[in-house]
């Protein structure tokens, strides 16, 4: 039986960080800035987060600035930013490390997490130890903590009655929206979609003009991106529980203080913690307000899905690339 994080437990982790770093921000001028992208709103539960709770930890010594939306650099393009030395800080998916280290897609594959708390347990087991380094040394990129972004459904622009999905083989021909990454490619393939790559900044027009036929992503974010206006049904396939990294440039990392770093890993957990905790509650309060917008919601059959998708992987390039034993090792932390 899956285990979630109670509300007791995240608020504990949050309380424990925050009495350690305080929230407050100290009355002195900072000395750095680190800046951080994501593709993500104002609104996000993850920016809301980073804003509410990671700046004021690190305010002491350092001011932050965020771009949303893309705007200060392009989606996809925020590792290799902070690689150069243009970019402090990026909101990173496991797809997104993929694109570097391929082994990165065990993270990304369908129905291997299990819930929110799995993602904590595995992030910080000693099996993502050689994950991280790789990503240090050849990326220069530091992962300090890992965002629950959620349980990614599919969300067709279709009534029920034209496209009634209940296993994968109802998904085909569907053009589903995807990232453009290779890791987004498989798994909406692994689906039995046509996955189609767009910007994540293009999906509202793409659905209302009917260039996709859906898109896939957990509830809060249909609600953010007001999905709900353009489309008309959400399968919920939870194909994905879906996870970010906090990444933060190596080089920055290392010229800090072992004080200042401290307090930075502590604002990144505390973050996440918070985060996490936000984005579980809205989950599971806002199916009733999406179907008021007309939008029907229902389960199809899970177990099809399921098997279909761990077979695609089975034997599959992407599954070649992972580690030998990790995918046991995570699931031995499951339940």
């Amino acid at each position: 039986m899956m285990t979630t994080l109670t509300r007791r437990a995240a608020m504990s982790a949050i309380a424990a960080v925050g009495l350690a770093a305080g929230f407050a921000a100290p009355s002195f001028a900072a000395d750095l800035t680190f800046t951080m992208a994501t593709a993500g709103s104002e609104t996000d539960q993850r920016s809301v987060a980073m804003a509410k709770v990671f700046a004021p930890m690190v305010a002491g010594f350092a001011d932050y600035k965020p771009g949303y939306n893309a705007t200060m650099f392009a989606q996809g393009t925020e590792l290799e930013a902070i690689s150069r030395g243009n970019l402090t800080m990026s909101i990173a998916s496991a797809q997104e490390m993929a694109q570097f280290f391929p082994e990165f897609s065990i993270f990304a594959t369908g129905y291997v997490h299990q819930d929110a708390a799995h993602q904590v347990r595995v992030f910080n087991d000693a099996l993502m130890d050689p994950f991280k380094k790789k990503a240090e040394d050849e990326l220069g990129v530091k992962l300090l903590s890992v965002m629950y972004l959620g349980r990614r459904h599919v969300n067709l622009r279709q009534t029920r009655d034209e496209v009634n999905v209940q296993t994968p083989a109802d998904l085909a021909g569907v053009n589903l929206r995807m990232p453009g990454t290779d890791a987004w490619q498989f798994l909406g393939a692994a689906l039995g979609a046509s996955p189609t790559p767009l910007a994540f900044s293009e999906v509202y027009t793409a659905l209302a003009t009917g260039a996709v036929d859906g898109q896939d992503n957990p509830l809060p974010t249909v609600v953010d991106k007001k999905f709900y206006e353009v489309t008309k049904q959400i399968a919920l396939t939870s194909h994905l529980v879906d996870l970010n990294y906090i990444a933060f440039s190596k080089e920055v990392w290392d010229g800090l203080t072992a004080e200042q770093q401290l307090t930075v890993q502590r604002a990144a957990d505390a973050a996440a913690a918070y985060g996490r905790l936000k984005q579980l509650d809205l989950e599971n309060n806002l199916a009733d307000f999406i179907r008021s917008q007309g939008v029907e919601i229902y389960t199809p059959d899970l177990a099809a899905f399921r098997e279909h998708v761990q077979a695609q992987y089975a034997g599959s390039e992407v599954a070649a690339t992972w580690p030998e034993g990790v995918l046991d090792r995570i699931n031995a932390l499951g339940n």
